[in-house]
């Protein structure tokens, strides 16, 4: 059964759904397709097609799986063109080709499906503990409870240096530990 939206109701669901996800998703293509212009390009693209289309979004069961899924085919999409379009001297081609199919397998085999939301919250809970303890605790502070950096450094009596030093710790570790999973780690930094 398909439920009926007045186009009122479509038009700000759509909307809580570009504020929700646009930034992260342009962040997730820019980790594949490099450019930022580009990564944006294909994140528009995207929404346009939603717009299209608002009316689907009412039926999506997961968006985190749907829109990084979307935004993932999109991007293969847009290597596989780049790669079969490059028309530059053998070695920058040979580079270039090896670039671009290593971020493509990277994203052929990245299954949002196959993760639950008790998948990821223990992902990211077990990455997080990971970290050193004064570390982990200037993350959570700043990520969790929202402060920020001076705030911190007044809290736990140490420099706006020190913490932006943790936290610049925790979000490479982070980001290497949670390389499989792109969109959790994006999650966390934004």
């Amino acid at each position: 059964m398909k439920v009926s939206f007045s186009n009122g109701v479509e038009d700000k669901y759509f909307s809580e759904v570009y504020l929700t996800y646009y930034s992260k998703l342009i962040l997730f293509a820019k980790e594949y397709v490099v450019s930022y212009e580009d990564a944006e390009n294909i994140v528009q693209d995207l929404f346009l097609f939603l717009w299209e289309n608002k009316e689907i979004l009412h039926t999506i069961h997961n968006p985190n799986a749907y829109f990084f899924t979307l935004t993932k085919n999109r991007c293969i999409d847009f290597l596989r063109k780049k790669i079969t379009e490059t028309k530059c001297n053998e070695k920058i081609q040979s580079i270039f080709e090896s670039e671009f199919k290593l971020k493509l397998d990277s994203l052929e085999e990245f299954d949002i499906f196959g993760l639950s939301d008790e998948n990821i919250e223990n992902l990211i809970t077990e990455a997080i503990n990971s970290l050193p303890e004064r570390c982990r605790e200037i993350f959570l502070l700043s990520k969790f409870k929202g402060l920020k950096y001076k705030e911190i450094s007044e809290q736990l009596n140490i420099s706006v240096n020190t913490v932006e030093g943790q936290m610049s710790i925790a979000l490479r570790k982070l980001r290497i530990q949670l390389k499989q999973f792109l969109p959790l780690y994006l999650f966390l930094i934004i």
